[in-house]
């Protein structure tokens, strides 16, 4: 039931209480094994905001948990529509300076091939004075679920449609590989959109390092997993 699911909303913050207060706030679920450990969170100026579809939740490869672990300004809502921006983060913001990953058709090799990161218009056309408008952003906006699931967000949201956005070139596919397939070669999981987005608009390529690593060693675990898996009958 959409009601139902709207009714269990919850955040995830993390600021300077750490990670440890983030553990309560997720309902007692356990951190994605071998990925958060030791985890020191960088103290980012851009600011990440992670919604997540209800349905996404319990899938053992989702990304947004340990995304927000390695940041101090990070939030994790979980729902399907808020009010505004300014309501889910409890203060007046100018949705002009916040950036949401954009899920429309357009390609940054099509559009910009120099770049890594364009900022478009309604038309889905690039803006003029890109590095003007990036340097401007405050924040950024992640949807978090598949590609049905994030259109649903979009569709429910229409505060959304006042933010920037911003479409990625990635220079390789997504890590996951095999083990969840994105609909685009140039889609990624949740904790490389974030790491590629906050690293570059940071000018701090160690962001983008750690998280990858991070990732890595997630999926090598969950890999490692997937043969005692079979021998139970099951593959997650």
């Amino acid at each position: 039931m959409v009601e139902a699911a709207m009714a269990q909303a919850y955040t995830l913050r993390m600021e300077q209480e750490g990670a440890a207060d983030a553990e309560d706030e997720n309902e007692g679920k356990p951190a994605a094994p071998g990925a958060s450990d030791a985890i020191v969170p960088f103290d980012n100026r851009i600011e990440v905001l992670i919604l997540q579809h209800p349905q996404e939740q319990d899938r053992a490869l989702g990304t947004a948990r340990m995304t927000v672990r390695h940041f101090r300004h990070a939030i994790l809502k979980v729902g399907l529509s808020w009010p505004s921006l300014s309501k889910i983060l409890g203060r007046s913001i100018d949705p002009q300076r916040w950036a949401i990953l954009y899920l429309g058709s357009a390609k940054v090799a099509a559009l910009a091939p120099d770049r890594e990161i364009v900022v478009l218009n309604r038309k889905g056309e690039p803006e003029r004075n890109q590095d003007a408008l990036l340097h401007d952003i405050e924040g950024v906006v992640l949807l978090d679920g598949n590609w049905s699931q994030a259109k649903a967000l979009w569709w429910r949201n229409a505060w959304m449609l006042k933010c920037r956005r911003v479409v990625l070139g990635p220079s390789r596919p997504s890590r996951y590989g095999q083990l969840r397939r994105e609909p685009r070669r140039d889609g990624l999981s949740t904790i490389e959109a974030a790491a590629m987005l906050v690293s570059r608009l940071e000018n701090r390529p160690e962001i983008e390092t750690a998280l990858t690593a991070s990732f890595e060693k997630f999926l090598a675990h969950h890999r490692a997993a997937q043969p005692d898996a079979r021998k139970r009958g099951r593959v997650d």
